[in-house]
């Protein structure tokens, strides 16, 4: 998570977390195993001048740590209540995580916007949450073209415009850059065997403008 990510916990939670980028990590395993690569990641924490480590074997410091976590999204109304949150993530391999993300951030602080960046640094997928009120049309424009920047950027790095949040309607766009012409042709001709009449999840996924 990053330091404005943080500051949403702490308003949200009522918390006094270093508002800094941080990262979580889970170890799971024998005791002695748990313990013996929490010193291994510790040593490598502080070679690349990381700080503040904190290890719990606690379940209730546990489950709290992972609560922050998982109610990211619901802690960055906090501050602005009002606003709604664009909510996308892109996906690249770890070998370009760091970068893209490091490139990300530089769009997202130099925008107008609240802008919160939450990962999972395991398998090269982040998420950001753009918030904007949406009474402006200006502030969903900059959000958008916020999003648009990001999959472009993780396109250029072998990535994939969407992780976990699937292409829906407002990714299609980016898969015909992504994937190619024929790949798109092929998976419309599966849906038409599967689905001759159209009837399931129509409209999302393949460009409209896709033919066999």
């Amino acid at each position: 998570m990053d330091e404005v990510q943080i500051k949403a916990i702490n308003l949200a939670n009522g918390k006094n977390l270093p508002e800094t980028p941080t990262l979580m990590f889970e170890f799971i395993g024998t005791e002695a195993y748990a313990l013996e690569q929490a010193k291994i990641v510790q040593k490598i924490a502080s070679k690349h001048n990381g700080s503040d480590f904190v290890f719990t074997e606690d379940p209730k410091a546990k489950k709290e740590l992972w609560k922050i976590r998982k109610e990211a999204l619901w802690a960055c109304f906090a501050m602005v209540p009002s606003y709604e949150a664009m909510i996308t993530d892109v996906c690249v391999p770890l070998s370009h995580l760091a970068e893209l993300i490091s490139e990300s951030k530089k769009e997202l602080a130099a925008s107008s916007l609240i802008c919160t960046v939450v990962a999972h640094a395991g398998d090269g997928n982040f998420h950001t949450l753009i918030l904007f009120d949406p009474e402006k049309e200006e502030q969903r424009k900059e959000a958008e073209r916020l999003n648009h920047l990001m999959v472009n950027a993780a396109l250029a790095r072998e990535g994939t415009c969407t992780g976990e949040h699937g292409v829906g309607t407002g990714k299609m766009k980016y898969l015909e850059k992504e994937l190619g012409v024929e790949a798109l042709r092929t998976m419309k001709r599966i849906k038409a065997a599967l689905d001759p009449n159209n009837i399931m999840n129509p409209g999302k996924l393949i460009p409209p403008h896709i033919c066999f």
